[in-house]
């Protein structure tokens, strides 16, 4: 007999309040799931990349906030039976839209390798590092995703290493550093 399933709770709210990466802990948990459980995130904003990141590996998701800085997702493995009460509404309608925005305008169905140019300078942990790997899902063999960081992203840098991407990283003059990364599977 399986094991039964588990409601798998991580509140990250204080490691986002003392500008923390959470972005590790949280894939870390989800690679330990099974099928069945149910992952119930804390966070202190609604983590939009992380909706689309997770859609990307098999996950829905319903939306709750709870307080200005305070928000739970729950996820579910697609395969489960049992979903949301409200399917379409769960995996947070015009996500792809917002994702499709950070495309550098470039024609999608030419079948030529796209470049796709994100900027996240600016933003909160995990974000910067959850929007890259969120296009990267969404991106094709053979496309480039160009991101600008606030400061050489060591977390992602490791992530990349260990899924296999190539990259070249170049730090500015201001400090900030632009990431090349070829999706090569």
């Amino acid at each position: 007999m399986g094991q039964q399933p588990q409601v798998i709770e991580l509140d990250v709210r204080p490691h986002l309040r003392k500008k923390l990466e959470p972005f590790q802990i949280i894939m870390d948990t989800v690679k330990s799931l099974d099928k069945s459980d149910t992952f119930v995130l804390h966070a202190t904003f609604k983590p939009t990349p992380l909706l689309v990141l997770l859609k990307g590996k098999g996950y829905r998701n319903k939306v709750e906030q709870v307080d200005k800085e305070h928000w739970v997702v729950t996820f579910i493995h697609k395969s489960r039976k049992d979903g949301f009460p409200n399917e379409e509404g769960a995996s947070e309608p015009g996500t792809e839209e917002k994702t499709e925005q950070l495309h550098d305008g470039a024609d999608t169905d030419s079948g030529e390798p796209q470049v796709f140019k994100l900027d996240n300078r600016g933003l909160q942990p995990p974000q910067p590092m959850v929007r890259t790997l969120a296009k990267l899902q969404q991106a094709k063999p053979g496309d480039t995703v160009v991101i600008h960081n606030d400061r050489v992203p060591m977390f992602l840098i490791e992530e990349l290493q260990a899924l296999g991407f190539s990259y070249e990283v170049e730090e500015q003059e201001d400090g900030t550093a632009v990431v090349a990364i070829l999706k090569t599977q």
